[in-house]
């Protein structure tokens, strides 16, 4: 994909909504594989990225005679696309990662298969994730009440991750965050309460995942807490409680303690927060993965296939 580069404003940032998400995406348009691509979700949101120019084409693999019959109910011409034949899931799965590590594709979109056979097809792939790195899911929101982007992880992959796994998890999200132009991003580690309580496991790994990264990565990111959600989005709540710091109502990222919090919030949000948008990758591969929850909306959709292809540009330092 294109090299591209951004001018950040007068707080450093590059994108603040998905409307400048959107444009730079369109300005660097890539190719998606789809495995499993009988999903009228996944290729309603495929066709609606075609139309605004984020998508060049690219491959849909899977049973053909059910991937044709599903595009023409989501309105997707498959001019641009290539169908391969794959008569069952792993197939589908393990071609589609072929495709990819062959360059024949930029990112893949998780089609009618589940969560688990997707990144298996993935894990399994010799040099698709590098040495030493973990695969977690991040969660972009774009909320009408809150002053900027809000990065949510890991609430799709990792069930109950070590301390040395949520440092991996913290990092690759501040990697995202980053891409969108945040040269330092506020994070939050989440916990009921904000005083350490031996008996509340998620407020001792907090402290022990919060030293480590500040001691490691001090001039990438600026990590705080425990917090609770209140204390790390609104600074009346942190003055209300006598918590100070930095993150305090200023989060870029919120970390929760396991698969189970981060999950509800995430789906609270988008069930009951109006005009909500979301674009949710996994990431930690050599390229983003999109996981879309079979309740996510077409907007979802679209957006992460833009939020994949934004996260795929380079730089002018990495060119």
């Amino acid at each position: 994909m294109r090299s591209i580069t951004g001018s950040a404003d007068g707080d450093g940032l590059l994108y603040k909504d998905f409307a400048g998400v959107l444009s730079a995406a369109v300005s660097n348009p890539g190719r998606v594989v789809v495995p499993c691509a009988n999903n009228l979700e996944a290729l309603e949101a495929v066709s609606q990225a075609i139309a605004a120019g984020i998508l060049i084409g690219g491959i849909l693999v899977g049973q053909v005679k059910e991937i044709k019959e599903v595009a023409n109910e989501a309105g997707l011409k498959l001019e641009q696309f290539e169908l391969i034949e794959a008569e069952d899931v792993s197939t589908a799965a393990a071609k589609a990662v072929d495709l990819i590590s062959e360059g024949k594709g930029d990112f893949l979109l998780k089609g009618q298969l589940m969560t688990s056979d997707y990144l298996k097809a993935v894990l399994k792939h010799p040099g698709m994730v590098p040495e030493g790195n973990l695969l977690s899911h991040a969660s972009v929101m774009q909320i009408p009440s809150y002053h900027k982007f809000l990065t949510i992880t890991d609430v799709g992959v990792n069930i109950a991750p070590t301390v040395e796994e949520k440092k991996k998890i913290v990092m690759n999200t501040v990697r995202v965050c980053q891409k969108l132009g945040i040269r330092k991003p506020k994070v939050a580690m989440q916990a009921a309460v904000e005083k350490v309580n031996p008996k509340m496991q998620s407020t001792v790994e907090a402290v022990q995942v919060r030293d480590e990264l500040r001691a490691e990565h001090p001039d990438e990111l600026i990590i705080e807490g425990p917090y609770d959600v209140f204390i790390s989005i609104s600074k009346h709540a942190a003055a209300e409680k006598g918590v100070t710091g930095e993150v305090c109502g200023d989060a870029d990222i919120l970390v929760f303690h396991d698969i189970n919090a981060g999950n509800a919030v995430y789906k609270v949000f988008a069930a009951f927060v109006p005009d909500y948008l979301n674009a949710a990758l996994v990431i930690g591969a050599k390229i983003p993965l999109i996981l879309p929850s079979r309740a996510d909306s077409v907007s979802t959709n679209l957006l992460s296939i833009a939020l994949a292809a934004l996260l795929m540009m380079k730089s002018e330092g990495e060119r």
